[in-house]
This record gives structure tokens, C-alpha cells and sequence, in this order.
């Protein structure tokens, strides 16, 4: 035995070398986070080799990447349409048409200057909760559709929901319209084949983001397009939480009820969410097919909703859509609802939520009951038992189904609606998409239906949370270890 040791000893030593080797490659290459570095580097000595595969395949740093180096022409489209607005901005000579909108300046400031987003303020809003009422108006505008239908989605599985966009997608794109389609390589893997190839043989162009290696198997885990966008004749936009496949429209056994929450644009801030497309579609096909155009539909006067459209995402040098969420929090003086299905806040955010409810602010988070992955739902409780400590309401979303929306509410007046979840995946390692609402009407329908929700939750107290067995605590350890994984 002691001669099997022996033998051994030099493979084991150079393993234990190279195990070192390749976590200090981590620290010093990658230069992320402290926290993030720390566990990686634990994962990397705890698990010799293995552990380093693993890092390659979900914690390589994108933005260090050089396969987003050629957008810069693009930026420079985005950079002139923008700039004029935001110098006005930075040097007080713009106009508000609501006086309110100068209260919140300083978020105004911090996505114009960080993000290169237009404030716009020449937008009609219409909410959707519901996923058949969104689908049977999306259908509705597509079948009016004169010149282009562009989709984005995370996840597209083949179905009922499906079907009926299909259906019209082919529709028109027989009928000469420019008819574009970009799915995510992971989110993409419900979708027949069969389904694309039809497409594809009706003319649509067809896309994927980030395809996977072989077959169903994408070497992947990170750096999903996590956008939701769709764009009809470069004037109508929709964006937010629902995806398309049959559970969005509460027909999966598994879920039940789909709460979601999507918005539909009409005004300025279209112009954002085509170009963000074209980005996007540009980048998956390696191709520039035409180029981005703004529309020029003439504006209604009615339409006088506020607002920013904010990209994030591992190309981006900071993390725009965090930071407006941070800046919420900052300048919030009574209230603050949060709906998330993960809510995983890194310390930065909680410090700034647990200052809230320090300041007297109302802070609400509602996550849902039912999970749909056990490890997020335990690192998120974690986090909300301290906000409890800290005199925070949470609710748990249980009677109907599953809670997927993505809203914040801050005040009477802003709100964000869009793609990101209350996490650190959303924040840093997904491709995500915001529209930050600068408006009293929409920010009270939002509010009415956060209320609304709360007759379908359980509250969860500070009791509760301190009475929850050591299975639980013990789960909450560990999940809150690798949270910045998650």
C-alpha cells in the first residue's frame, strides 16, 4: 500500500501544482469580483481539473471577450442619435414636459450617460399580466402588420402559443414583409426542428444566440440572451417577462397560472428596442443584413409616457440595469414593491434595500411559493430573512400558479419593467433589456396589481422565517455560498 503511495506521489503532486496554477490564472486574468474570484478558486482546489473545466464552461468573462469588438460602428449610430439629448440633460437646459420628472434627475442622468439610452418622452404604455390577453393582442398586431415583424425571445417551444405566431409569421413573411427570428441557443431547445424549417422555407430569416456544440448540448451555461422583444412595422414594441410556450399562457400542469407582467410601446422608445434587435440579430448571424433604422411614424400628442430603454450584458463594461435598480432604491422616499422570481441581490443592492427600510420606506418583495429551481429558492430566502430583520414585507406568490414578473416600483411615479430578475446572473452574466417608466399612470397600474397579487401570497414574517427547520438553514448555507453562481 505504502508503495502505491509512493508511485502516486508525483501524479498527485503535479495535479496539486497544476490545480494551483490554474486558480491563480483565475485571480489574475480574470480580475472579477472579489467574491465571484474567491469561489471560483475555491471550486477550482476542491476540485482538481474538474473544477477548472467547469469554470470554462460558465465563468469565463465575456466582456474580456473579443468577439464584440466590431459593434463600434454600431455604437456610433447609437452614440449620435443620443448625444444631443443627453448633453441637454447633463447642462439643465432640457425641458421636462412633467415637472416631476426633475425630482428624478439624478436616475435620468445615470442611464442617459451610462447606457447612451435616449429619454424619450413621446410613448403610449399598455400593461399586460395575463399571457392569453398578450398573446391575443400581439396576434392582433401582427396580423396588421404592413412592412416587418421582428421576434426575440429567450425561450420558443414549440405549441399552442407557438403555433398561432407562427402561423402569421409565415403569413406575412409570403406576403413580402421583412420577417426576422432570434432565439437563444439554450432557451431554444423545445423548438422542432420542424417548426424552424418552415420558417425558413416561408422566407423568414432564422437565427440563434450562441447555438449549442452538437445537437441539444451547449458548452454555454452563461451569457443567455435573456431579451423578450418584439417589434412590429419598426412603430409597436413589446417587451418583459413572458417568453413564448405553452406555460406562458397557463397551460402547463407542472405551473399552472402564469403571472407575468409585458408592456407594449408606441412612440420614440420603439426606436431603442429596434436597434437593440438589430444588435442582436446582427452578432447571431455574423451578417449585416441592411441597417438599423429609427421609424418615422409622426408621434401622437397623447402619447406622453417617459422613459429610458436600458441594455445590459457580459459586452457592456458596466451593469446598467443593476445600477438603475440601485439608483431607484437610492432616491425612494415612500415606497418600493419588487416582484421577482429570483431574488438574489448582491451586497451593494441589499445594503441599499435594508437603508430603505431603515429611511421609513415601504419596502414590499414578492417572490414566488413554488419554485421552479429548489437552490435559487433558498439562496433567495436567505436574503429576504434579513430584509425581514429589517422591517421589509415579503410575499410569497402561491394560490394561482407561478410568479415570473419582473417589476420594481419606487414612489408614485417611476417603475421598470423588463427582462432582469433581482439577481446577480441577470445583473452581470445574461443579456438583458429594462424599460425605465418615468410616468404617475403607469406606476399606479402596476401598484393596483402588486396589491392585487398580494390577496393570492403568503406573507412571510420575521417569525417564520427565524422557525423554519435546520434542513432549511442548512440549504440556505450552502445556496448562499454559491450565489454568485447562480
Amino acid at each position: 500500500m505504502l508503495e502505491l503511495f509512493v508511485d502516486l506521489l508525483p501524479s498527485v503532486s503535479f495535479i496539486f501544482v497544476l490545480d494551483i496554477l490554474l486558480a491563480m490564472f483565475v485571480v489574475f486574468k480574470e480580475r472579477k469580483n472579489p467574491t465571484s474570484t474567491l469561489l471560483w478558486v475555491m471550486v477550482i482546489l476542491s476540485f482538481p481539473i474538474f473544477g477548472f473545466v467547469i469554470y470554462l464552461l460558465i465563468g469565463v468573462d465575456l466582456s474580456k471577450s473579443k468577439m464584440f469588438e466590431d459593434k463600434d460602428n454600431d455604437f456610433n449610430i447609437k452614440f449620435s442619435d443620443s448625444i444631443e439629448r443627453i448633453e441637454e440633460i447633463n447642462n439643465g437646459t432640457y425641458k421636462y414636459h412633467d415637472l416631476k420628472a426633475y425630482d428624478y434627475q439624478p436616475l435620468i442622468k445615470l442611464l442617459s450617460n451610462g447606457s447612451f439610452s435616449k429619454y424619450v418622452e413621446n410613448n403610449k404604455v399598455d400593461l399586460f399580466f395575463d399571457g392569453e390577453d398578450l398573446l391575443e393582442d400581439i396576434i392582433r398586431e401582427m396580423k396588421n402588420a404592413k412592412y416587418s415583424i421582428f421576434l426575440q425571445s429567450y425561450i420558443i417551444a414549440s405549441g399552442e402559443m407557438f403555433d398561432g405566431i407562427k402561423d402569421i409569421l409565415i403569413q406575412k413573411s409570403r406576403e413580402g414583409l421583412d420577417v426576422k427570428f432570434l432565439v437563444d441557443g439554450m432557451g431554444g431547445r423545445k423548438l422542432d426542428k420542424d417548426d424552424i424549417e418552415e420558417m425558413r422555407a416561408a422566407g423568414i430569416e432564422t437565427s440563434v444566440f450562441f447555438p449549442p456544440f452538437f445537437g441539444n448540448i451547449n458548452i454555454r451555461v452563461n451569457f443567455r440572451n435573456h431579451r423578450k422583444i418584439m417589434i412590429i412595422d419598426s412603430c409597436i414594441g413589446y417587451v418583459g417577462g413572458f417568453n413564448i410556450g405553452d406555460e406562458y399562457i397557463s397551460k402547463s400542469k407542472k405551473f399552472g397560472y402564469w403571472r407575468d407582467t409585458h408592456i407594449k410601446i408606441q412612440g420614440e422608445g420603439v426606436n431603442d428596442l429596434t436597434y437593440r434587435f438589430y444588435l442582436d440579430y446582427k452578432f447571431a448571424t455574423g451578417e449585416s443584413k441592411g441597417r438599423y433604422q429609427s421609424f418615422a411614424k409622426e408621434i401622437d400628442e397623447n402619447y406622453t409616457v417617459a422613459m429610458n430603454i436600458v441594455t445590459s450584458g457580459p459586452d457592456h463594461e458596466l451593469e446598467q440595469i443593476r445600477d438603475g435598480f440601485s439608483k431607484m432604491i437610492e432616491i425612494a422616499t415612500s415606497r418600493i414593491y419588487i416582484q421577482t422570481p429570483y431574488f438574489i441581490p448582491d451586497d451593494g443592492l441589499l445594503k441599499a434595500l435594508r437603508m430603505a427600510c431603515y429611511s421609513g420606506v415601504d419596502v414590499k418583495i414578492m417572490v414566488p411559493k413554488k419554485p421552479d429551481h429548489p437552490l435559487v429558492k433558498s439562496a433567495s430566502r436567505s436574503y429576504l430573512g434579513e430584509l425581514l430583520k429589517f422591517g421589509a414585507e415579503v410575499y410569497y406568490y402561491e394560490e394561482h400558479g407561478f410568479l415570473h414578473s419582473k417589476t420594481m416600483i419606487v414612489d408614485n411615479f417611476v417603475s421598470t419593467v423588463g427582462t432582469s430578475n433581482f439577481d446577480i446572473r441577470s445583473f452581470s452574466l445574461n443579456f438583458e433589456i429594462n424599460a425605465f417608466i418615468y410616468d404617475y399612470g403607469v406606476n399606479s397600474k402596476l401598484a393596483s396589481q402588486f396589491i392585487e397579487d398580494i390577496s393570492n401570497c403568503e406573507k412571510y414574517t420575521y417569525e417564520k422565517y427565524l422557525n423554519r427547520g435546520r434542513g432549511e438553514k442548512i440549504a440556505e448555507s450552502a445556496a448562499r455560498l454559491f450565489s454568485p453562481l447562480l
